[in-house]
């Protein structure tokens, strides 16, 4: 495949994922006090890796790395609801397969869930890119693994809706970063990104 149809390619994947989550969020998420209003929905950095493709979705409810498979890439052995750990530079992360009818099958490792510590949709994209960047960096040390699943069980339709936000809060506290990571950082840190000015460890 040639650079010009794989851009093309990874285009219509990131247009794709982008469709499939603005008719969830209308038909299934806009009522539901899970979400950032502040948040819009993006696909980002989508890149071939392995012989998959790895992005970052954020919506207002979710930021999760994604894989999706090529051509070259059988998923119909991987059933709904089940776990598979895949190691980068970084380390170990575990993703759980789901299904949509105008995605097909995909794999995502949840990052936050849901976005309320978000003050703004460019936090949100500039959080996603450093992630992508941070994850291949090999100076990073895996500490444990993310497994939230709630958000995607309500817009799945498989456990009842929350009445209010505090259900579903997250750990951070702190507003996501506005620049640029330059130092390792733990797994537990490329999740939750040093959150604010709060100092990295050393």
């Amino acid at each position: 495949m040639s650079a010009t149809e794989q851009s093309t390619e990874l285009a219509a994947i990131s247009l794709r994922l982008e469709t499939a989550f603005e008719h969830i969020y209308r038909e299934r998420m806009s009522d539901i006090p899970v979400i950032n209003e502040k948040i819009s929905i993006h696909a980002i950095g989508f890149q071939p890796w392995e012989q998959s493709y790895l992005g970052v979705m954020v919506t207002p409810w979710f930021m999760n790395l994604m894989l999706l498979p090529s051509a070259l890439e059988n998923w119909d052995d991987k059933k709904t609801g089940t776990h598979t750990s895949y190691y980068f530079p970084s380390g170990r992360y575990q993703f759980l397969t789901g299904f949509e009818a105008e995605i097909g099958k995909y794999q995502s490792c949840s990052l936050f869930s849901p976005m309320f510590e978000f003050a703004d949709d460019t936090a949100a994209i500039e959080t996603a890119e450093i992630i992508l960047q941070e994850l291949m960096n090999s100076e990073n040390i895996e500490q444990g693994d993310i497994q939230t699943e709630e958000i995607e069980k309500i817009w799945q339709g498989e456990i009842e809706k929350p009445t209010e936000k505090q259900d579903l809060t997250t750990e951070q506290t702190h507003a996501p970063p506005t620049s640029k990571i330059n130092t390792p950082i733990s797994r537990r840190q490329l999740i939750s990104l040093g959150m604010g000015d709060k100092k990295r460890a050393e």
